[in-house]
């Protein structure tokens, strides 16, 4: 996918707003001000501890409050945590409600609005060549095994030499040295790109973005095919352009309106010891031979906001599941036209279990939404499929469906040696069983036999009407009758 500069055209049918008319995660500093006008922003007093104090707060507000931490442990640049730590958030951010978000979010991803680049940039506002990473940047320890610290919100863009194609995505980053850092690269589109440029014995040159609006943020967990720049889909969801900035050692382009910027390389041939650090499914990620990364410089706003994520955190689960349901979504809806919705549910650490909804399913076509899903991403581990009358985004629904209208020897389906996640400890070096239920009705049931039970007006009623809640003694009202 080409990139667009200043003069150049805009190829899309996603509406263009203007600069006025932006989602309220158009912006990060705009962000903030709109989760404290709502209060959802807690300011900590200064100075608390970067080993575990940051984190320690973080997780105490999870899911009702950010945080925002002055002079973290005497450091000069804030930290703030928590800035999409609930599903309706990101719905705000976005600018619609709850129950389109997920749709949103597709169409961002079907209909990418190309980036517009800038000579000039808030990111670049100070520049540092002589590298000391936790002298610079505020940089937290989290959970109790972690190796050290780490960047765990760094947007990490790489650029395909051969096509000039970028991909944008998250890593835990472990700070090795001043000018080091060790990184987890998954089997995804970075490391592809890297292993074409090490197949070369060259290195591949990447920046690491600290401190991005919510929208970018968001987009950069899309799951697309290679070659589609995040950074389109950010504009996407903005309704316009997402201005970017070349980085000053490389080709890469970076969001202009950046807090930080870490530029450097992924070093060919070269392993070196990252880990333990605190994962998402709640479990330590082993320590092992990783990739290293090797900085060339820092640039940064003026006043720069340094964002961290908790290792396991409600953020760390909402920020990978959300935009994964919307790519699931769309996925299985090319094959399966009776798809309706599909969910990752916070108890399968927003990864490994998705619950479909499907309508009228033709005879054996639930298991054949449970294979497409299993195949949509190596993470999925477990799918369960539901009816129309089940909201998948509850998990009592669910489980109430699994129980009335599942039974094992019908309705599993089980795929075992199959690719999962390495960062999952049930598996053998991420080789593990897929499994599915179908919690359908099954075809041909007599119309009655599933029928859910319910009260006709129930949820018409008024109850501030019915209820008095003026009474405080039950035996006068009833005398009173």
């Amino acid at each position: 996918m080409s990139a667009q500069t200043d003069s150049s055209p805009i190829t899309s049918s996603t509406t263009v707003r203007e600069a006025s008319d932006l989602p309220p995660g158009s912006s990060l500093r705009g962000w903030l001000d709109h989760l404290q006008a709502r209060q959802r922003l807690s300011v900590a007093r200064p100075d608390v501890d970067l080993r575990f104090g940051v984190a320690g707060v973080a997780n105490r507000l999870d899911g009702t409050s950010a945080s925002l931490f002055p002079r973290p442990g005497g450091h000069d640049v804030p930290v703030v945590s928590g800035l999409l730590s609930q599903r309706a958030w990101m719905a705000e951010a976005v600018g619609v409600s709850e129950n389109q978000l997920i749709s949103t979010f597709e169409t961002a991803c079907q209909e990418p609005v190309p980036w517009q680049e800038t000579t000039t940039a808030a990111c670049q506002e100070v520049v540092h060549t002589d590298v000391d990473l936790e002298r610079i940047l505020p940089i937290p320890t989290h959970n109790e095994h972690d190796s050290g610290s780490y960047i765990t919100a760094g947007l990490l863009i790489a650029r395909q030499r051969s096509t000039g194609a970028q991909n944008v995505s998250i890593h835990r980053l472990q700070v090795s040295g001043p000018d080091r850092l060790g990184a987890l690269l998954l089997p995804r589109h970075t490391l592809e790109f890297f292993n074409e440029r090490e197949v070369a014995g060259e290195d591949l040159e990447i920046a690491v973005v600290i401190g991005v609006d919510p929208l970018t943020l968001m987009a950069s967990q899309a799951i697309v095919p290679i070659g589609q720049d995040e950074l389109e889909i950010s504009g996407a969801l903005r309704g316009a352009p997402l201005p970017v900035v070349k980085c000053q050692t490389n080709d890469v382009r970076v969001p202009a309106d950046a807090e930080i910027v870490i530029e450097g390389r992924l070093l060919a041939d070269r392993r070196e010891p990252e880990g333990p650090f605190g994962e998402f499914p709640q479990y330590y990620g082993e320590r092992a031979e990783r990739h290293v990364i090797e900085v060339d410089r820092v640039t940064h706003r003026s006043d720069p906001i340094y964002h961290t994520i908790v290792g396991g955190g409600l953020e760390h689960l909402l920020l990978g599941g959300i935009p994964r349901e919307a790519s699931f979504l769309s996925h299985l809806r090319r094959s399966f036209p009776c798809v309706r919705d599909v969910h990752l549910s916070q108890g399968g650490v927003c990864r490994y279990h998705l619950y479909v909804q499907v309508d009228s399913p033709r005879p054996g076509e639930a298991k054949n939404v449970i294979l497409g899903a299993l195949a949509t991403h190596y993470d999925i581990k477990h799918v369960t499929v539901v009816d129309t009358d089940v909201d998948v985004h509850d998990p009592r629904e669910v489980e109430w469906a699994v129980a009335t209208r599942f039974q094992a020897d019908r309705d599993l389906v089980l795929v075992g040696a199959t690719q999962g996640s390495k960062l999952d400890p049930s598996t053998a070096d991420g080789v593990g069983a897929k499994l599915g239920l179908d919690a359908t009705v099954p075809v041909g049931a007599p119309p009655m036999k599933f029928l859910r039970i319910r009260v006709p007006g129930e949820d018409e009623i008024d109850l501030g009407s019915v209820v008095d809640e003026t009474v405080d003694d039950w035996r006068a009202a009833v005398v009173d009758v």
